[in-house]
């Protein structure tokens, strides 16, 4: 996207997959430098850490792209927010004529990466 006053920003939306499930995987990333990051989501196996690391790795191109005098040992997780998307409802055949409702959760992952040491505003 572009650079505001808190960073460098990315987001990915309507992604099939719980938040419920995507929010422990965040939790480890947050607030750690860029290179850390990326080696702590390359090597878990859950789907959530492949979508995490996508969208970590756009906002450190944003920022690399934008800004040429900062490398990626200088980066890190400023901000990573996993929200609630809409829900897809299915219906799912059951026996003796019945149905349940199948829900098909999504999320929006939002990823905001700053320089280490920069001073913030208050």
């Amino acid at each position: 996207m572009a650079n505001t006053k808190t960073g460098f920003r990315a987001t990915s939306k309507w992604l099939i997959a719980s938040p419920f499930k995507v929010r422990p995987v965040a939790d480890l990333v947050r607030a750690k430098p860029y290179t850390e990051a990326m080696a702590v989501l390359e090597n878990m196996p859950h789907k959530g850490a492949k979508l995490i690391r996508k969208v970590v790795a756009s906002a450190a191109a944003n920022a690399l792209n934008k800004n040429r005098k900062l490398g990626e040992d200088m980066l890190y997780i400023k901000e990573l927010r996993i929200d609630e998307g809409p829900r897809m409802k299915r219906i799912w055949f059951r026996a003796r004529g019945r149905a349940d409702m199948q829900l098909r959760r999504m999320c929006h992952i939002s990823c905001v990466v700053d320089e280490i040491g920069k001073k913030t505003e208050a």
